[in-house]
């Protein structure tokens, strides 16, 4: 009795000096407990708790004050710039919605991977209903791209499944806002357009997660304008170009004061940066993309003479766009302004180092005579249009791999934005989507503007009408996937799994498993091109779908694969679609695999620990079948992204 009488005496005496203490800190002047409470080691759920305590604390961590403005920057550093800096804003508003907006982003990309997932790639797969989901949350767009960026910024052999679809969600979002832009852009006086706007618009469509904005390429451009600056101040130090301020608008009226601009632009430009036209690899996209070109130096006609074209107004020349064939070019007026006969230009061959050229010369260019049509200077819209015709142009002749379909829908996408009733590219347009499988619905409405546009079109657009809808009704009974059990009778020949990472012998790529046959599946044509009946069982072997390193995705046959003695990650653009994770030695199939290989997953850890045993970490070796034990990635992430909320 006495020891428990001593106990309940300490118990009050520790109440009564935690009570005092608290009175003390309580007793503080506002702006000190505020700097407390932002210390970095405090959470929000600290925060929470410590506003639940009294109400002088309660009040000194209200929604407006500087104790949750702290929390929200700390944990979202990236959204700081949607906010003037000493912005009067209610933190912890702000806070809630964007938690919730995170909760309920990943709770659907979670999703998305049981709704979407195909074992053969889907070229050019379009998730519109999740796309259509996360527009339907009615958030601000920069959290749901914040909360994006933190699934793709997180550990990066982790949550690969989650990356994946993360990836093309953002994609989707950030060309709708382009696209926007552009609208935009277009609505303008034709006065007011700027070529080099409408060229990083065409860039930021057709690579909307790489960091390219209007004003990063200004300033580029900006630093070459300095250097010719430098130089034309050494060789006339009163040039009226070297008086004008960055932004504003000037001409330069004298033709030998134009001169001498336009001769130290070439001197910096080619001599001094070495820029040049890309004659090696002429159809390559990257050519067409502004950043890429003052990246690499190198670029097309078109995409060099918008540079250019860009740098000389700068310094008040007035060069104007050609449509010339085959080949872009700029003009320059040697009269006066508004002269329309063509033998009063001068022709600049932005491709070919800014050399100067007659109309007559312009012909042996191209190595054929054109009507005096040609030399006319044409609208930035047209500039727009030439532009994405290249693209267009380099997609048609791709090789029909992810990569190529992208660049073909993506430059149709700015086509017909651009000019909405061509019916030639709209039919292009209506023809992918029906080849790819994607967007059924909106193939129609594509078949019903062209039959509107031109009626002579009802043969082909009847032909697509009726597979479409066909499309529409197999859409709505799917097939079950096929479940394939390596235990089975048929299967006993198989020595690989799904999640291997494998060399193939003759080849020497090396590549993950995703998926297998006992016996080859393709076509007798396919055999007999790729010469299987040459191997030693031909096509009755097992075979198996692969990611390979260089992006593509193969089928090969047993007896030319073997484990990779050193196994590394496969940087595959596909991999987040099979896999959830790299594990040291080999990939953990995501649930949609395991769901269709229920036995493999097994089969390729006791693979590993027979070949690799020696280098791999214990844990490991103690590995689940399903991966490291415990919750799956995506789900972890998604029950941390739920934790407690203020209310």
């Amino acid at each position: 009795m006495a020891m428990s009488g001593a106990g309940e005496g300490c118990s009050s005496l520790n109440g009564i000096v935690s009570e005092i203490e608290q009175k003390q800190f309580t007793d503080l002047p506002a702006e000190l407990l505020e700097y407390i409470l932002c210390f970095p080691v405090l959470k929000h759920v600290d925060i929470c708790n410590v506003s639940c305590s009294c109400k002088r604390l309660h009040d000194v961590c209200h929604g407006r004050g500087k104790v949750w403005g702290h929390q929200y920057k700390l944990r979202w550093p990236r959204l700081q710039k949607h906010y003037r800096q000493n912005e009067c804003c209610d933190w912890l508003k702000e806070y809630r919605t964007r938690h919730t907006v995170g909760v309920q982003i990943r709770r659907t990309v979670v999703s998305i991977s049981q709704r979407f997932f195909t074992e053969v790639p889907c070229v050019g797969q379009v998730l519109g209903d999740s796309f259509a989901e996360i527009e339907s949350l009615g958030a601000p767009e920069h959290f749901c791209e914040d909360e994006l960026l933190s699934i793709l910024n997180s550990d990066r052999r982790k949550s690969l499944t989650l990356k994946y679809y993360a990836k093309k969600i953002l994609y989707f979002l950030r060309q709708k806002n382009i696209l926007r832009s552009l609208k935009m852009f277009l609505e303008q006086p034709a006065e007011q357009q700027s070529a080099l706007e409408g060229a990083v618009l065409v860039d930021q469509y057709c690579n909307p997660l790489a960091d390219v904005s209007y004003d990063g390429i200004s300033s580029q451009l900006e630093e070459i304008t300095d250097k010719i600056n430098k130089m034309l101040r050494i060789k006339n130090p009163s040039h009226p170009s070297l008086r004008v301020t960055q932004g504003d608008c000037f001409a330069v009226d004298d033709f030998d004061l134009q001169r001498q601009v336009v001769v130290t632009l070439n001197a910096v430009l080619y001599e001094q940066l070495q820029y040049k036209g890309n004659e090696c690899d002429y159809y390559n996209p990257l050519n067409s993309y502004i950043h890429q070109v003052l990246l690499r130096r190198t670029g097309i006609p078109i995409s060099l003479s918008v540079l250019y074209m860009t740098l000389a107004r700068k310094l008040g020349v007035q060069l104007e766009p050609v449509n010339f064939p085959n080949h872009f070019l700029l003009r320059w007026c040697q009269q006066q302004r508004g002269s329309g006969d063509i033998y009063d230009f001068v022709y600049i061959d932005a491709f070919g180092k800014g050399k100067q050229l007659t109309a007559k010369e312009c012909e042996y260019l191209i190595g054929h005579q054109v009507t005096a049509d040609y030399y006319n200077a044409i609208s930035t819209t047209e500039v727009l249009l030439r532009m994405v015709g290249n693209l267009l142009n380099i997609g048609k002749r791709g090789e029909g791999n992810e990569k190529s379909y992208q660049l073909l829908r993506d430059s149709l996408d700015l086509y017909l934005t651009i000019n909405p009733d061509n019916v030639q590219y709209l039919l292009l347009q209506a023809r992918l989507y029906f080849h790819l499988g994607i967007w059924p619905e909106k193939v129609l409405d594509i078949l019903q503007h062209i039959q509107a546009l031109d009626p002579s079109q009802h043969g082909a657009v009847g032909y697509l009408v009726q597979h479409t809808l066909e499309h529409i009704q197999h859409k709505k009974h799917p097939v079950e996937p096929e479940v394939k059990r390596r235990s089975a009778p048929e299967h006993l020949e198989l020595q690989y799994s799904v999640g291997l990472i494998m060399k193939h012998k003759r080849s020497g790529y090396n590549c993950a498993i995703y998926g297998w046959d006992p016996k080859c599946t393709m076509s007798q044509e396919w055999i007999t091109t790729m010469r299987v009946h040459q191997l030693s069982s031909g096509a009755n072997q097992p075979f198996y779908n692969v990611l390979v390193q260089d992006g593509t995705c193969r089928y090969a046959a047993q007896e030319n694969l073997e484990p990779h003695s050193a196994p590394l990650e496969i940087a595959h653009p596909e991999v987040g679609r099979y896999f959830s994770e790299f594990h040291d030695s080999h990939y953990v199939a995501n649930e949609e695999l395991q769901t269709r290989y229920p036995e493999d997953m097994a089969e390729t850890l006791g693979t590993v620990q027979d070949l690799y045993h020696r280098l791999m970490p214990s844990s490991v070796q103690q590995e689940s079948p399903n991966g490291p034990e415990g919750p799956s990635q995506e789900n972890q992430d998604s029950q941390e992204n739920q934790d407690t909320m203020p209310t």
